[in-house]
């Protein structure tokens, strides 16, 4: 049996290759924003194909600056033909898979400009997944839990409109946890106890309801003891097999 062999291209070789490519890209950009550039349509898309090409070329020389900043040319013309949304987009989160390994600052700015263009779009389960990916690095990245739960919060709002109930539920449990971390026990009580709420009425999630139920009086509890007594009782109506749990327990001592 005979084997194709591939050659595979030297990092040097592929910036030098994504570096020509890069100055062709740049030739038929700018026929297209001359006058001739009326009739340029094809020239687009040709000038898009090959910023994109030398991006990847860029990538696998791992210059990801220069891959990011490929990405987002190709990005910027594909908008200016204005019926291509889908792949600007596409081209904006390329982008941001480069730089956030150098820049997590660029890269969560190319990731919201994907977001305005799938929210244009009516894309909103793609806009939500990019505002996770927003807050994921904002949690990681940038250590900054407040914008972290703003996005999170906001992907959760995109989710819930989708009816996408479980991704939902996902991000309003981060929301939660950091809202909890930053003393803001009021909002991440209330999210806590809306969360069981929904558990404890499906019948394959009603025994996770005792967590979340748990961290919800926890949470009163950090701010008043009556409120927590309160929250425990609304507990109780809501899920009364919740006074079984070792978690009840725990809560009725420190109370």
């Amino acid at each position: 049996m005979n084997f194709v062999k591939f050659r595979s291209i030297p990092m040097e070789e592929s910036e030098s290759k994504a570096q020509k490519i890069m100055q062709e890209a740049e030739k038929k950009s700018r026929i297209t924003s001359g006058f001739f550039g009326l009739f340029g349509g094809s020239k687009v898309d040709e000038a898009c194909e090959l910023y994109v090409k030398a991006g990847n070329l860029f990538k696998i020389a791992k210059k990801w600056t220069e891959a990011g900043d490929a990405f987002v040319r190709s990005a910027k013309l594909t908008l200016s033909r204005g019926d291509y949304k889908h792949e600007a987009a596409t081209n904006y989160v390329d982008a941001s898979n480069c730089y956030r390994k150098i820049n997590p600052k660029q890269a969560i700015d190319c990731l919201l400009k994907a977001v305005e263009i799938y929210s244009e779009m009516g894309r909103f389960t793609m806009a939500a997944k990019y505002y996770m990916s927003v807050a994921e690095l904002y949690e990681v990245e940038c250590n900054d839990p407040e914008k972290a739960m703003h996005y999170y919060e906001k992907a959760a709002d995109y989710y819930k409109g989708e009816e996408s109930k479980s991704s939902a539920n996902k991000c309003m449990l981060k929301v939660a946890q950091f809202a909890a971390e930053l003393e803001q026990y009021k909002k991440a009580a209330d999210i806590f106890e809306e969360i069981g709420t929904s558990y404890a009425e499906n019948t394959l999630l009603k025994y996770s309801a005792k967590d979340y139920f748990f961290k919800a009086v926890l949470c009163h509890l950090c701010r008043d003891v009556l409120d927590a007594q309160h929250a425990l009782n609304r507990c109780i109506d809501i899920f009364p097999s919740f006074q079984d749990s070792r978690e009840f327990t725990l809560l009725k001592a420190s109370i």
